[in-house]
C-alpha cells in the first residue's frame, strides 16, 4: 500500500467571504449555536478586512468581509454573494503539503508562510481547487494562541448555547458540465484522495432533473469532498441553479455532524433555521425500507429528518434551505449510526423537495 503523501488531520476551519461579517457572525451564533472565539480587523493591525472566528466543538467558521469596495474580497462577494472561499485542512507540515501538491500539478495560492506572535507560530500554504475555492494547509503544532497570529480573543457578552454540532462530516462542491471527472482526477492526483462512492443520473434523478456525484476521501477518511455536476433532464437541476446564481463553481453545502440529531435540529428550528420538508408519505413505509432504528419515528417526521441504511449501519440527515437570498449555500445536519454512506436512498425525496423550492422561486 502506498504511503499517504498528504496526511490530513481533518478540517481546520471553513472560511466564508461575506458582505457583512459582523451580522453573519451574529446569525451563525444565534441560529446555529457557535461560540465567539477570535477577531481580526483594524484594531489588530488589519486595515483592509475584518474576520470573526466562531467555534462549536471541533467546528470552526471564519467570516471575513472587505472594508473597502476595491478589495478583492468585495469583488468575490459581488460576484458570488456570501459563500465558502477556504476549506482549510490541518496538517503536520504545511510546507511539505504545498511542495507535494504543487509538484503534482496543484496551482499555488500561497507559498509556505510563517505567522508569528507571542504564542508561537502558524505555518500556512495553499492551492486552488474548483471555482474560486481555496485549500489552505494549516500547521499549528507550535502555536498556543486563540486562533492564529493577527487575531485577538473575542469575548462578547452575548454567547448563545451550543446546539450540539461537532465537526465537518463532509463538504460538497458543485462543478460545471463535464467537470466532475477532471476534478475527481485533481483530488486523486494532486491530493492523493480516492473515489469511494459514485452516483450517476440513474441514482440521482427525479421526473424533471438529474445530477451526478462522486465522493472523494483522503487516506484516513477524515476529509471527504463529494463533487456534483449537472446531468441532462427535462428542467433545470439544483446544480444548474446553483451555478447560475453563484456565478460559477463552488461549495454547495457543508455537512455538520451531531450525536443527537433530534435535539440539534429541534434547537436549530426553534432558533429560526429553515429546513426542507419531505411529504408525510416518506415516513409511511420507512421502517420497511431501512429496518429497525433506535429513534422514535414521530419526532423524525415532525422535524422532517431522513433515514437511510448501508451495509455498516444507518444515518439520519436533514438539509437546510439556502441560508442566503441567493439559492446557493445550505447546510446538512447528519448523525451517523455506523453508516459510512451519504443517504442514497433519500436522494429522490430530497431532490423533489428541492425542486418544490426551485419551482416556488421560478427557477425550475
Amino acid at each position: 500500500m502506498s504511503t499517504d503523501f498528504l496526511p490530513l488531520q481533518g478540517t481546520d476551519y471553513v472560511e466564508f467571504y461575506v458582505g457583512n461579517a459582523k451580522q453573519a457572525a451574529h446569525y451563525y451564533r444565534s441560529a446555529f449555536g457557535f461560540q465567539a472565539l477570535a477577531y481580526s480587523g483594524p484594531e489588530t493591525g488589519n486595515k483592509d478586512t475584518v474576520s470573526y472566528v466562531i467555534r462549536q466543538n471541533k467546528l470552526t467558521f471564519v467570516l471575513t468581509t472587505a472594508l473597502r469596495p476595491e478589495h478583492p474580497i468585495a469583488e468575490h462577494t459581488r460576484i458570488h454573494g456570501d459563500g465558502v472561499r477556504v476549506l482549510a485542512l490541518r496538517v503536520d507540515d504545511a510546507a511539505a503539503a504545498w511542495v507535494e501538491t504543487t509538484h503534482r500539478g496543484g496551482k499555488s495560492h500561497m507559498e509556505p508562510t510563517v505567522l508569528k506572535d507571542a504564542a508561537g507560530e502558524v505555518v500556512l500554504s495553499g492551492i486552488h481547487t474548483y471555482g474560486d475555492t481555496i485549500h489552505v494547509f494549516v500547521e499549528r503544532k507550535n502555536y498556543s494562541g486563540v486562533f492564529m497570529p493577527g487575531f485577538r480573543e473575542w469575548k462578547p457578552a452575548y454567547n448563545p448555547p451550543s446546539t450540539g454540532l461537532l465537526y465537518v462530516d463532509h463538504c460538497v462542491g458543485n462543478v460545471g458540465w463535464n467537470q466532475m471527472d477532471p476534478w475527481v482526477g485533481f483530488y486523486e492526483n494532486v491530493m492523493g484522495f480516492r473515489n469511494i462512492l459514485s452516483f450517476d443520473d440513474n441514482d440521482i434523478s427525479t421526473e424533471y432533473s438529474a445530477l451526478m456525484s462522486k465522493v472523494m476521501s483522503n487516506g484516513n477518511g477524515y476529509v471527504k469532498f463529494p463533487i456534483n455536476e449537472p446531468a441532462e433532464g427535462k428542467k433545470k437541476s439544483q446544480v444548474e441553479e446553483y451555478l447560475e446564481f453563484y456565478k460559477g463553481e463552488g461549495v454547495q453545502h457543508v455537512a455538520l455532524a451531531t450525536a443527537d440529531i433530534i435535539g440539534t435540529v429541534t434547537q436549530l428550528r426553534d432558533r429560526g433555521v429553515e429546513f426542507l420538508q419531505v411529504p408525510a408519505s416518506y415516513y409511511a413505509d420507512l421502517i420497511e425500507r431501512v429496518g429497525k432504528i433506535d429513534e422514535d419515528l414521530r419526532p423524525l417526521q415532525e422535524l422532517g429528518i431522513l433515514v437511510d441504511r448501508d451495509d455498516e449501519g444507518y444515518l439520519l440527515q436533514i438539509f437546510s434551505k439556502p441560508v442566503e437570498d441567493r439559492p446557493t449555500l445550505f447546510f446538512e445536519i447528519i448523525e451517523r449510526k455506523g453508516a459510512k454512506s451519504f443517504g442514497k436512498g433519500n436522494f429522490k425525496a430530497l431532490f423533489e423537495a428541492i425542486e418544490r423550492e426551485q419551482g416556488a422561486r421560478g427557477n425550475l
